[in-house]
């Protein structure tokens, strides 16, 4: 099952437990994939690309599995 909800950088931030200024300088270092969708100049990830990214981030240990 794919979970195609559009996820901002405040998303993000909620599901991997940081600021959403975290996420950002995340993104500006190139640490997260590419938005799924810009809109209005904001970028959005899908749910499942979070997801996966956060699964083969290094040393993730379970966390975000919220």
């Amino acid at each position: 099952m794919t979970d195609r909800r559009l996820w901002s950088y405040k998303d993000i931030a909620a599901h991997i437990r940081v600021q959403p200024d975290t996420v950002r300088s995340y993104r500006k270092h190139g640490l997260l994939p590419p938005p799924d969708h810009v809109e209005g100049g904001r970028p959005y990830w899908y749910a499942d690309t979070v997801r996966a990214w956060v699964a083969s981030r290094p040393g993730n240990r379970g966390r975000g599995a919220g």
